[in-house]
């Protein structure tokens, strides 16, 4: 019986990665009712490929160590084997090199010209003439190269001296001080007191969230009290 069970989760464990490869990466970042649907059900059909018309729960755990198993070989074999990583996540593929559509990998992965286009308009870009390269991931998302002339200009470019901007620190969550941020940028109670009551707030309590900013700015926001009128913070 385990036997069988082990080679019948074998089976269904491949099976389902080529059906994976063969749906295509787009679904993964593109997927509508109808592909969930259709995932929900390769899922459930696989399961009972492996277990069987009569599952118990001894099959059932066996065939969920047997899935994990296979998991952790198949994360072995990826870090271990190029060609293994590419059979199974496949590689990015160019979409759009140098403003033109590149209509042989379009067919490949599957992409209408609505489709990247809609991928484009997400990133701010309606025009295909200001890409340099275009490239579908292995997730099934497009990122985007525009050309040199269309990037935005940076500090950088115009030789400007920046200062540095880092990771907002945590100091108070729903009405609780976090001490380790405090500790950590060493600061203490009474200046976070202080420093709230020169926002006319008096109990800790009120606050919602806290955060500091590299720059020293301590940002504040309150709880709301008051009931949400319809509408009033976006559609609903």
């Amino acid at each position: 019986m385990i036997l069988n069970l082990i080679i019948k989760t074998i089976i269904a464990y491949f099976l389902l990665l080529f059906l994976s490869r063969v749906i295509g990466r787009k679904i993964i970042a593109q997927m509508t009712f109808f592909d969930f649907a259709v995932g929900i059900t390769v899922g459930t059909i696989t399961g009972s490929i492996a277990m069987g018309s009569k599952p118990t729960s001894l099959s059932a755990s066996i065939v969920l160590i047997i899935l994990a198993l296979l998991v952790l070989l198949t994360d072995y074999l990826h870090l271990k084997s190029y060609l293994i990583r590419k059979y199974f996540n496949s590689e990015p593929v160019v979409l759009v090199k140098n403003g033109k559509i590149v209509e042989e990998n379009m067919k490949k992965t599957r992409y209408t010209i609505n489709d990247l286009m809609m991928q484009l308009r997400k990133k701010n870009i309606f025009d295909i003439g200001d890409v340099e390269f275009a490239i579908v991931e292995i997730d099934g998302k497009v990122s985007v190269q525009e050309k040199s002339q269309k990037q935005p200009v940076t500090p950088q470019d115009l030789n400007l001296s920046t200062l540095y901007k880092g990771l907002t620190k945590d100091l108070i969550i729903d009405g609780e001080i976090m001490n380790e941020n405090l500790d950590d940028a060493r600061l203490d109670r009474k200046w976070l007191i202080r420093e709230l009551s020169n926002k006319d707030i008096d109990d800790i309590q009120r606050i919602f969230y806290a955060g500091l900013d590299t720059s020293g700015n301590l940002y504040v926001s309150l709880k709301q009290h008051k009931e949400e009128k319809e509408g009033e913070y976006g559609l609903e």
